[in-house]
């Protein structure tokens, strides 16, 4: 039994939906279902009374729902006090960032941001969005900082935690060159020929902000999926190496297309702003921390 059921279920019992359900815990629906079976399998009764409308609990699923809430936030609970024990000596903070972000934004922001304001040690982590949302809830980092987009937010309870926006990061496609410097593939290609794409999995956010993107256009491209991924990194060395078009944030790729490794494969209509946003838990009382946030707050303003 892995504990991210239980927040799957929980989860459900909130919404009484398994779509909102799903959006809350940054998987598929299909996915999120798949998860409640394997609960349930696990449990070996019905958590969930499929056929209700809106979705209700079992009796059984309420009683676990009530004691699997409080296990849970003690096994979270002792796991926090453990990590504590293992945190970096003096003035730091842990930080859980996005695999593209804690390669490309996080370190030069840092840098800047300690020659302004001051050292402190930090550790930092990467994770996918899912993997860094949680990490927050359960007490797992200090700060966590990743992309959001209008139709592909991140969804935090304003309740318990509070956000800012650091900056943006455009987002686009990309291609190796031919030998005069144009692209090798194209947008928007043609069904006859398609464009053959290196895709983001299904639930990564990436991913999700590229089939708002490709959604919003009245053209729909040609391309084939023939390849996936999660991480940026990943799909632009394909790219590089002339597999065929993806997308990535322009932070990943300033040196690639500086150098003409990679060019844009479409207009301004195949692109998209990227937000990137710091999180922090209302009740965390680091106050490496919260001096950092103050700094973040002033700098916003």
């Amino acid at each position: 039994m892995q504990t991210k059921w239980i927040d799957d279920l929980l989860a459900v019992a909130e919404t009484k939906n398994f779509s909102r359900a799903a959006e809350i815990r940054c998987i598929t629906q299909s996915a999120l279902s798949r998860r409640i079976k394997s609960l349930e399998e696990w449990v070996g009764v019905d958590l969930v009374d499929r056929g209700t409308y809106p979705v209700q609990l079992t009796k059984a699923g309420q009683v676990f729902c009530s004691e699997g809430r409080e296990a849970l936030s003690a096994f979270m609970d002792l796991r926090s006090s453990l990590r504590r024990g293992e945190r970096m000596p003096g003035r730091s903070i842990q930080v859980i960032a996005g695999h593209t972000l804690s390669m490309t934004f996080v370190p030069k922001w840092f840098a800047g941001f300690q020659r302004r304001y001051g050292y402190f040690n930090a550790r930092v982590l990467a994770a996918n969005v899912q993997e860094a949302v949680i990490a927050l809830a359960e007490g797992g980092c200090d700060l966590m900082i990743g992309y959001s987009h209008p139709r592909a937010p991140i969804v935090l309870d304003p309740d318990k935690f509070i956000g800012l926006r650091l900056g943006l990061d455009a987002f686009f496609p990309v291609s190796a060159p031919d030998a005069e410097g144009r692209p090798l593939f194209e947008l928007p290609g043609i069904p006859e020929q398609p464009i053959p794409y290196l895709a983001y999995t299904a639930t990564s956010f990436l991913g999700r902000v590229v089939d708002v993107i490709i959604q919003a256009e009245q053209r729909q491209p040609g391309l084939n999926r023939f390849y996936e991924a999660d991480m940026a990194m990943h799909l632009l060395r394909m790219a590089r190496e002339g597999y065929g078009i993806t997308w990535v944030p322009e932070s990943a790729v300033e040196e690639e297309i500086a150098a003409g490794k990679l060019v844009r494969a479409g207009g301004p209509e195949w692109s998209a702003q990227l937000e990137i946003w710091s999180f922090r838990s209302i009740g965390n009382t680091n106050q490496t921390m919260l001096d950092l946030w103050k700094s973040l707050e002033k700098d916003t303003r």
